[in-house]
């Protein structure tokens, strides 16, 4: 099992910056992909970022490409993510999420992923 806390999330004007942090507990932390996705009002869940189990590949939805860096420190048992120049577009509930354990590449879908913490909102004003 997994337990994962995200935090940071909080109100910021267009073009700041904000990073969250997910703080896990659980065996399997070290050895599993893990991920951000993020919710708005009325939208489904989107992918936004995913890291492999060791933190070597990233990938990145092309809305976020460029402006957002997600990486992880795994003798903290801690994923980040690191906003640049956000938008109000940005503005949603972010959730990070763990892969199962040994499950060490990242992924964008969000069925691939048996762990969620329970959000944390960004709110982007214009």
């Amino acid at each position: 099992q997994v337990q994962l806390v995200e935090t940071g999330g909080e109100l910021v004007q267009a073009g700041g910056s904000l990073r969250l942090s997910c703080a896990a507990s659980g065996r399997t932390f070290g050895s599993a992909a893990l991920g951000w996705f993020r919710q708005a009002p009325g939208k489904e869940r989107e992918f936004v970022a995913t890291v492999s189990w060791n933190g070597d590949s990233t990938t990145y939805a092309d809305s976020v490409k460029g402006r957002f860096s997600i990486f992880r420190d795994n003798a903290k048992m801690t994923l980040y993510l690191q906003m640049y120049s956000l938008k109000p577009e940005d503005t949603a509930v972010y959730y990070c999420a763990a892969r199962r354990g040994f499950d060490y590449s990242g992924s964008s879908n969000y069925l691939d992923y048996a762990y969620w913490g329970q959000g944390t909102q960004v709110t982007v004003s214009s």
